[in-house]
């Protein structure tokens, strides 16, 4: 194995036991020792290939934020119906949020800091992937006006994410049993397409 393939496998294992630690204990539990013990090698090697914690954060949201990107790809099959596309995206995009709740909180507020990836995801939903999803809800709905189309999606968005961020709270602390996200969205779907299912 070359030298650079060896740095590039270190750099991954860290970075892979990052993302694993911030599944298992959120972003806020992160030290560089924690990552450093994880993935068995040393503080000293974790600030070389990351320079910093804010560094090795940054580069595991881009990650995250990278898979995010990928969900927007169902929008682009026509073979499927506009509904089952825009069902198929809102489960992917929820699987992906269900391995790290804490990120959805954190891309709503930003954080006081906003990382480099965080931005240029911003970026990404404004070119990319909200087109995709108000495209798929103007073909299904038949809607035009694009402030109508905007709003349509961040009641969707909205009815599909609180109550994945809710969730671990309702089912902990609460006692309540939550519908699967495929009730969830069969529900939604059935109260607010109601009227376009001839057209589905």
């Amino acid at each position: 194995m070359s030298h650079p393939d060896k740095k590039q496998q270190t750099k991954e294992k860290i970075l892979q036991s990052t993302l694993e630690f911030i599944q298992k204990k959120g972003f806020e539990a992160v030290t560089i020792r924690k990552i450093a013990d994880l993935s068995g090698t040393n503080i000293s090697l974790v600030n070389y290939y990351f320079g910093s914690k804010e560094n090795l954060l940054s580069e595991a949201i881009e990650v995250i934020l990278n898979s995010f990107q990928h969900t927007f790809s169902v929008l682009d099959n026509t073979a499927m119906s506009p509904q089952d596309r825009l069902k198929q995206f809102l489960l992917n995009y929820l699987q992906v949020i269900r391995q790290y709740p804490e990120l959805l909180s954190r891309i709503i507020v930003m954080g006081s800091t906003p990382f480099t990836s965080q931005q240029e995801y911003g970026r990404f939903l404004n070119i990319m992937g909200f087109p995709k999803v108000q495209n798929t809800i103007k073909e299904l709905t038949g809607e035009q006006q694009p402030e109508r189309l905007l709003a349509m999606m961040l009641q969707i968005f909205g009815a599909i994410f609180l109550p994945a961020l809710m969730s671990p709270i309702l089912e902990s602390g609460a006692v309540v049993e939550m519908p699967t996200i495929e009730e969830q969205l069969n529900l939604l779907f059935e109260r607010y397409f109601d009227q376009n299912k001839s057209q589905g």
